[in-house]
Parts: structure tokens; C-alpha cells; sequence
């Protein structure tokens, strides 16, 4: 037994599988060991996972071998008397699928390996002792997620010390399917809020090649239902993504918008938060310009906030309910532009209708379209990149929305001069325009490009959208 008294995380062949080498501290009594240390062990490179149970198998005899198994959690094993070889093969979708990994482990090692990894063990001594963490209760419906694989399958080339034929082995694992019948784990879902919204309906799209990805309506999960976190069981998933908001910014100035605007973005959000949370899911909200006074060009992520109306407070609010829980994300954006009712198919309908109308210079911003959004949402999840807030719009120069206008126009066959420009002043006189809107919605991006995403620029995707947008009387309208 090892007396290091640092300790080691080592990775393998198997991405996510870690070696622990813990300190072991022996004396003429026997030997004392920190066997699970949260804080000295994700600081030393393992995940923050949550493990809810700790199970404890006793082997009476030498070459009793059990595996391999794949359960959709993650574990963290350890052997607290004796001796054993352990055995993990990766059986998640992707290139790693069947790769083998395989080391002799005492008291002093511990082996995290994450969900979807198949784990076996063979004892190298009698009343051999075997721990593991793990992170889910087991459940009748997990059993379906399970997937095994023969210890025996030649294709492994795993070099048991003790002959299989010779092992003390269950008939169970004896009947395992050999590797190219096992089926994959497959990872933890995502759930998206705001099934119906422009950036719910772009999930939807990635949805169909991204089986992760399960998007949600108002009918599935209703924020403005003050109990919807009684039903909503997260077991499964490692994120939720929340794109559901009330926008109305307008409205938002109202009595009854006003209490919709903070059920919704701010009391329904603090709700969800603490659900995630008490469940171990990292929640993802989407989030405003509108949080800043837009005095400021180009802010970023440590701008101070400062609402203007109440649309922006709710959703500063919402906010703060978020970053209050460490493994969070917050993406602010701006000017989002999907499938749904939005500026550009606003423009593209005046145009088509032979209405020239007066479009705002003096607020400045870029457009951000609803799939570029998703994209990077997706990226920040699949990259690990630091939980926190992240500045995301469209890639390009800024513009206000009078030049969006006139390239609408231009790129939609009609002459560019029919849009004249006004400014907000003379734009809201004598209409009910009753929310304050930012004079700049542009962000600075570093932080977002630091973790190896940039989008395509928003002249390119503009046009793209201008291309597919509906003719004429065909506009979507919710």
C-alpha cells in the first residue's frame, strides 16, 4: 500500500474516467484514509457530482468477478479491504465506444467514472471489500437505461488475472450480450422551456439530429402556474434550458402585464432555479438587453445592470435568481429573430404590402438569429465551459433599426428609400409606447469567443432568412 500522502487525479484512455491515488496513512494500528473529500477532490480535478447513496459489496473469496454493468449515473469506487482488478469499458455513443481501461486497485486509488461507462471488478483476495458512490436512487425505470456486456468477449482482450473459467461468476454476467450487440447509454436529456417562442422552435430544429434535446410548450410546463415545479421531475437531465419569458415589453408597463412580467421572469424563475438545484441540474437562462440602461456601447458580462422598465427588472431579477446556484449560466441577447412574429418579417410584410414606413435611428444593436443562439447555448453546455454570464448576438457591425429596415427592403426586391428614419422621441408620440427601450444593445463578445464560438456574420444569415421567409400573407404569426 502506497504511503504518498498527495493526492492524484489521473485520466485514462476513457474520457471522464479518473484515477484517484489517495493519501493512506498507516501505522502500527492499521491505516486511516479520506476515502470521499468533496472539496480536496474537485479541487483536484474530479467533478462536483452529487452522489445520493453509498453501496458496499463483501466478497468472501479470491477471483469473484462482477461486470460489467453500465448504469445511467455516475460512481465513484474504492476498495476498503483487499484487493481487486478493475475493468471499465466505454459504451457512450461516439468514437470512444468500446474502449477498454483497466487497472489493479487497492485501499489507495479510487476509480469516478461517469454515466455510460461500464464497470467490472474481479477480487485479488479473500474478504475483499468494494464501495461505490453513486448519484441517482436506483429506480424500475432506470433498469431500461442499463446495458451490459460479457466479461468473456474475446474482442475486449481484458487480461483477467484469475481465468474466467475459474472465477466465481453469476450466470447472469456469463449471459451478457458480447460488445457489438450492447447497446449504447446514452447521455442526460436537456430540457428547453419555450417550446413555442423563436428560440424554442430553433431547439426544435436541433432537436431533430440532437436526441438529448427534449423541447417543452407552455402546455407541458406553464410558469405562470405557481406550482409547476410540484410535477417536474429532472431525473435524467443535466440541464434545462429556460426560453420561456413574457416579452411584451409594452404590456410589461401595465397592471396586469406588470404582475405577468414578474410571475413569469422573476418569482417562476427563482422557482425553477431552486428545483434545479435541489435536483443536482445546471439551469440555463436566457436572458435581456433590456437588464442595462443602454447608455453603455459594447457591454460586458460585469456591466452594472440597470433596468429601465419593468420588463428589464423582472428579467435582472431572474437573474439573480440564477447566479444565487454556482453551476448556473445566464446568456444575455438581443433583437432575436426566429420563426415567430419579429422586425424582419414585420419589414418584409410593410414591403410587400406597399406600406413605406418610419423605422427608429437612434437605437442601435445587432440582430440575433434564433439558431445561432441555440448553437452557442449548445456550445457553452457541450464544451464545459465556466457556469456564469455569457454576452451572445448576432456577429457583425451594429445597425440600427432603420438600416435593418432598408436592407430588409433592398434584400427583398423593394427599393431601400421607401423606410424613412424618425428617432424614438417622434416614433412614441401619441402611441401607447410605453416602455423605455436601451439606445445601445451591443455587447462585447470575448468572453463568449474565449470558449470557441463565434457565429456566422448577421449579414450572411439575414439574408439566408429573407430567402425562406414567408410570401406575402403566409407570415407566422404567434
Amino acid at each position: 500500500m502506497s504511503r504518498d500522502n498527495q493526492l492524484k487525479v489521473e485520466h485514462t484512455a476513457i474520457p471522464g474516467l479518473l484515477v484517484l491515488h489517495l493519501p493512506v496513512h498507516v501505522d502500527q494500528r492499521g491505516w486511516f484514509k479520506e476515502n470521499w473529500q468533496r472539496q480536496k477532490m474537485v479541487s483536484a480535478g474530479l467533478p462536483d457530482f452529487r452522489p445520493v447513496q453509498n453501496n458496499v459489496s463483501f466478497n468472501a473469496d479470491r477471483g469473484t468477478t462482477r461486470g460489467l454493468h453500465a448504469e445511467p449515473w455516475d460512481k465513484y469506487v474504492s476498495v476498503l479491504s483487499g484487493e481487486i482488478f478493475g475493468a471499465w469499458m466505454d459504451l457512450r455513443p461516439g468514437a470512444n465506444f468500446g474502449t477498454v481501461f483497466t487497472v489493479r486497485m487497492g485501499p489507495d486509488q479510487a476509480v469516478f467514472v461517469p454515466r455510460g461507462v461500464a464497470n467490472a471488478f474481479q477480487t485479488l483476495s479473500d474478504n475483499t471489500v468494494y464501495s461505490y458512490l453513486v448519484t441517482e436512487h436506483w429506480t424500475e425505470a432506470s433498469r431500461a437505461e442499463y446495458s451490459y456486456v460479457n466479461l468473456a468477449d474475446p474482442q475486449l482482450r481484458i487480461d483477467w488475472p484469475i481465468s474466467l473459467d475459474q472465477a466465481i461468476v453469476s450466470q447472469a454476467d456469463r449471459d451478457h450480450p458480447h460488445l457489438e450487440e450492447a447497446k449504447p447509454v446514452q447521455p442526460k436529456k436537456i430540457a428547453v422551456l419555450g417550446g413555442n417562442g423563436q428560440l424554442g422552435r430553433a431547439f426544435a430544429q436541433l432537436a431533430i439530429n440532437d436526441p438529448r434535446l427534449v423541447v417543452l410548450t407552455r402546455e407541458d410546463v406553464d410558469l405562470q402556474n405557481s406550482g409547476f415545479t410540484d410535477a417536474l421531475d429532472l431525473s435524467g437531465y443535466s440541464h434545462v434550458i429556460n426560453a420561456a419569458a413574457m416579452t411584451a415589453v409594452d404590456l410589461a408597463e401595465t397592471g396586469a402585464g406588470r404582475s405577468e412580467a414578474w410571475q413569469v421572469n422573476a418569482v417562476a424563475v427563482r422557482r425553477l432555479a431552486t428545483a434545479c438545484a435541489e435536483q443536482g441540474v445546471a439551469l440555463v437562462q436566457v436572458s435581456t438587453d433590456y437588464v442595462f440602461d443602454g447608455e453603455t456601447d459594447n457591454a460586458g458580462e460585469d456591466e452594472m445592470i440597470c433596468p429601465l422598465g419593468v420588463y428589464g427588472q423582472s428579467k435582472a431579477a431572474g437573474e439573480q435568481a440564477v447566479l444565487a446556484h454556482a453551476q448556473n449560466y445566464v446568456v444575455r441577447t438581443s433583437w432575436v429573430i426566429g420563426q415567430g412574429n419579429n422586425f424582419v418579417l414585420t419589414m418584409r410584410r410593410l414591403a410587400d404590402q406597399g406600406i413605406d414606413p418610419k423605422v427608429v435611428e437612434d437605437q442601435v444593436g445587432r440582430l440575433t438569429f434564433a439558431g445561432e443562439l441555440a448553437l452557442g447555448i449548445a456550445h457553452l453546455i457541450d464544451s464545459g465551459s465556466a457556469p456564469g454570464i455569457y454576452h451572445l448576438q448576432g456577429n457583425g457591425e451594429p445597425s440600427s433599426w432603420y438600416q435593418i429596415a432598408r436592407r430588409v427592403f433592398e434584400l427583398s426586391g423593394y427599393d431601400p428609400a421607401r423606410v424613412q428614419p424618425t428617432t424614438t422621441q417622434e416614433y412614441a408620440a401619441g402611441k401607447p409606447f410605453l416602455a423605455p427601450r436601451p439606445k445601445y444593445s451591443t455587447f462585447n463578445m470575448d468572453k463568449l469567443r474565449a470558449t470557441g464560438f463565434t457565429g456566422r456574420p448577421e449579414t450572411d444569415l439575414l439574408a439566408e432568412f429573407l430567402e425562406v421567409a414567408p410570401e406575402k400573407s403566409q407570415y407566422v404569426t404567434e
